[in-house]
């Protein structure tokens, strides 16, 4: 008798737990259908909740706004002349005429100077776009927290960011950290849709959107990418072969959506493009590598490492980190410069992330819940290595972007404590010390500032301590009601401090490179702890108005007052516009915040000759002379670090020249007085300069 044998079946691709691949994705999303259906479940409450959440955050962000005037004018003279000059919007330039750009990308300014473009000039239109950004950063964290750990956790989530104290600050503030920090909140958002749908194009616009934030900071942008590819690789749908090819669809969406400026700006030749402010040979690539790049991380100990020298102040930009963020160590989070910026639940969020971690153990490989879990808590481990040690020059405000993560470990974690009291009973004790541990931290920060809200630290470690016991007891339904009470009144406690801290931020005018939250620490110069100058000798130092919001005036005194010791007074500016006459700038200054101020002033351009810092190589003697001759400069100010002179701590300029600046101005121009007073400044309308020898005579 003959046997015949059925067809043999194709082989299913199984995974290693012997489960089949399609199996597991058919799980997979039962178990997704099955947490949209609870989120629609959770009641009214939390979409009363999350509404509630985001108008204390428009309220925090937008109330006061333009109390900072222009705030840093660094970047708001960029935005002015974003908005006179499409060329300058692309390239990030300080003036219309794009001699030297700011020592960023340009997407910050891009957005900002739309702003102006639409509105016209104001407070209002720099700062709103910002504020925006902020309230739009909260409801993608409270998404993301909502799909992964629920209503209650992104409500928590939603409340822990929005009071950071550094996300108030730089969310009133038109730094590029604002626009950083959204789209870090928005990658987060698309990458736990990409691990939920199994969807490659989610994937893609993660990487799209880590390459944006790349053009608006550079290699900081990176630091959320071993979160996403590690996560990915663990957690992601399929096979090894296609979580590997889902990597690299989101590598080639970073190194696209990162080259857009990079690129251009490297290929076009120097005398069509701006100088890229910053760099020391005036390239976007030395930007990427050097200042902005690795001597944030290494310090001057980068330019040993690839064999170069070190440009001209880089002593003393490494020299002033200390009194931006304190030395580098493993507690420099919760120092006098970082702590109250960020501080106040860096240990509730690790408790959480813990106790996320172990409550999903048993979970399959795919757990989203795991994952996202994975996912901030990389994130925040990531930034916070870096940030602790890094030697470079690195501002307090830094910190903003590890807010989202903060919060979504603090909802997250919480909520897990929180469930796990019915099977583990003594969790509730874990949950009550851990809020009461950051109780003590949040008075120890509180008591920095003594003078600021006496005995709030008090009251919020001896509340807290309270509801310890309510916590730790069993839980039951006879005292639900009151532990969720003693839990509640906890987090609200915990928020006190946070919440002074925005309060006192939103009535502070903020101006110059290196703000800071809330009350001084007695650290840094200024309100708010901020630094009486742009954080650098030759990055400038006053107010963009006088904190009433009133635009286009000058420092209060009336001068426009620059790093390098001149100071423009009203007469003065008045003078130079009276007498431009058909240059293309208005006059050539020293550094980049006093040109931005000069332009915001009068709403002429202005030469930048020694960029942010005063110290670029931007502007050569051979270089002036030359704009000089062809009429497109007439008025120099001599005499600031910018034109070959001194920066604080005896660095030199950063001029190559074989002759100085400051030498040629004074020897070949006429100083200009006005009413009688000496300006600075330096007229060099007449000058003749020989074509063989380069040597000026006044005629013509």
């Amino acid at each position: 008798m003959t046997t015949i044998s059925p067809p043999s079946a194709t082989p299913r691709a199984i995974e290693p737990n012997g489960v089949s691949t399609g199996l597991r994705r058919l799980l997979d999303r039962a178990r997704a259908r099955a947490k949209a259906q609870a989120r629609t479940t959770e009641g009214v409450w939390v979409f009363v909740a999350t509404a509630a959440v985001l108008a204390l955050t428009a309220v925090l962000y937008i109330v006061n706004l333009t109390v900072s005037g222009y705030a840093n004018v660094f970047y708001s003279g960029a935005a002015w002349a974003a908005s006179q000059s499409w060329s300058a919007w692309f390239m990030g330039s300080i003036d219309p005429a794009n001699f030297i750009t700011v020592d960023k990308p340009p997407l910050a300014t891009m957005v900002m100077g739309l702003s102006v473009r639409l509105f016209g000039l104001s407070s209002a239109s720099i700062l709103l776009p910002e504020a925006l950004m902020g309230v739009a950063t909260v409801a993608l964290v409270m998404a993301t927290v909502r799909r992964t750990f629920g209503g209650a956790a992104s409500v928590i989530a939603g409340l822990v960011t929005a009071l950071t104290p550094a996300a108030v600050l730089i969310f009133r503030y038109n730094n590029p950290d604002a626009l950083l920090t959204l789209l870090f909140a928005g990658a987060a958002y698309t990458f736990i849709q990409a691990l939920e749908s199994d969807k490659l194009k989610w994937l893609a616009l993660t990487g799209i959107l880590v390459g944006l934030a790349f053009e608006t900071k550079l290699l900081q942008a990176f630091l959320v990418l071993p979160a996403f590819a590690i996560v990915y690789a663990i957690a992601g749908h399929g096979s090894w072969r296609r979580r590997l090819v889902g990597l690299t669809v989101s590598a080639i969406a970073v190194i696209g959506a990162s080259s857009w400026w990079i690129i251009p700006m490297t290929l076009l030749p120097a005398s069509v493009r701006a100088y890229v402010g910053g760099a020391t040979d005036g390239t976007a690539l030395n930007l990427v590598l050097g200042y902005n790049g690795l001597f944030r991380i290494l310090g001057n100990g980068i330019f040993s490492v690839v064999g170069v020298t070190a440009p001209a102040g880089a002593a003393t930009m490494a020299a002033s980190t200390p009194s931006f963020s304190g030395t580098p160590g493993i507690l420099r989070l919760f120092n006098s410069e970082m702590g109250g910026q960020i501080g106040w639940f860096l240990p509730l969020s690790l408790v959480g992330l813990v106790a996320g971690l172990v409550a999903r153990f048993r979970a399959p490989r795919t757990d989203l819940t795991r994952a996202a879990f994975l996912m901030w808590g990389l994130w925040l481990a990531v930034h916070a290595v870096v940030f602790s040690f890094m030697s470079g020059v690195i501002h307090s405000y830094y910190v903003v972007v590890i807010a989202p993560a903060v919060g979504a470990l603090v909802g997250g974690g919480v909520v897990a404590m929180w469930r796990a009291r019915h099977r583990f009973p003594a969790m509730g004790a874990v949950l009550g010390i851990s809020l009461a541990g950051s109780a003590g931290l949040a008075m120890l920060l509180l008591d920095r500032t003594p003078d600021f809200v006496p005995g709030l630290g008090v009251v919020v470690l001896a509340v807290t301590a309270m509801t310890v016991p309510v916590l730790a007891l069993r839980p039951s339904r006879r005292l639900a009601k009151l532990q969720l009470a003693a839990g509640g009144l906890a987090l609200a406690m915990l928020l006190a401090g946070p919440a002074a801290y925005a309060v006192s931020t939103m009535q502070t005018a903020y101006s110059a490179g290196s703000p800071s939250a809330g009350p001084s620490t007695g650290q840094m110069s200024g309100p708010g702890g901020q630094a009486a100058n742009g954080g650098f000798a030759g990055g400038g130092g006053f107010a963009g108005g006088s904190g009433s919001g009133q635009m286009g005036q000058p420092p209060s005194g009336g001068q426009s007052s620059g790093p390098g010791g001149a100071s423009l007074s009203t007469a003065t500016l008045d003078y130079l516009v009276a007498n431009q006459g058909t240059a293309t700038w208005l006059v050539a200054v020293s550094d980049s915040t006093t040109a931005s101020q000069i332009e915001l002033t009068t709403g002429r351009a202005v030469i930048s000759m020694g960029g942010f810092t005063g110290i670029d190589n931007a502007m050569t003697l051979e270089k002036l002379q030359g704009l000089v001759a062809s009429g497109q400069v007439r008025f120099v100010v001599e005499g600031s670090s910018g034109m070959g002179g001194s920066q604080a701590g005896g660095q030199p300029g950063g001029q190559a020249s074989s002759l100085s600046v400051s030498s040629w101005v004074t020897s070949a121009c006429t100083a200009v007085s006005v009413g009688g007073a000496t300006t600075g400044v330096y007229d060099c309308a007449g000058v003749v300069i020989s074509a063989s020898t380069g040597a000026a005579t006044v005629g013509g």
